[in-house]
């Protein structure tokens, strides 16, 4: 399933807050983003057309839910990063960054313990 930059601001919101009525969906993305009620509205039916949210009746209100787990859409999207620039290879990715980023100690630090557990099965 592709989610939109956009739609993964609607996707967020309902991650960290839980179920929220489209008001709340409102307060909670429009004003950063600068979007009127049509925009959210059409952002919240995508998603629903897509099933990576439902809409349940909740105290006389709508209330929207994720249907899809945040740590999938986040596999699926590095995933599909290092698909498309780096040929689905790991070893490329980090080069780059390593590269063209400067890496704090604690990160090298942290990548250095990463490898080490990976070298002995955790």
């Amino acid at each position: 399933m592709q989610i939109t930059p956009a739609e993964s601001q609607i996707m967020e919101a309902l991650w960290t807050k839980g179920p929220l009525s489209f008001e709340e969906v409102m307060d909670t993305v429009a004003g950063p983003q600068d979007w009127g009620k049509s925009t959210v509205k059409t952002l919240v039916n995508r998603l629903l057309h897509k099933k990576a949210i439902a809409s349940e009746r909740a105290g006389g209100r709508h209330a929207y839910r994720a249907l899809v787990a945040r740590a999938d859409y986040v596999q699926s999207e590095s995933q599909g990063l290092l698909d498309r620039l780096f040929e689905g290879r790991l070893e490329p990715l980090i080069s780059h960054f390593a590269k063209y980023r400067d890496l704090t100690p604690a990160e090298l630090k942290r990548l250095k313990r990463l490898v080490e557990d990976l070298e002995n099965g955790k």
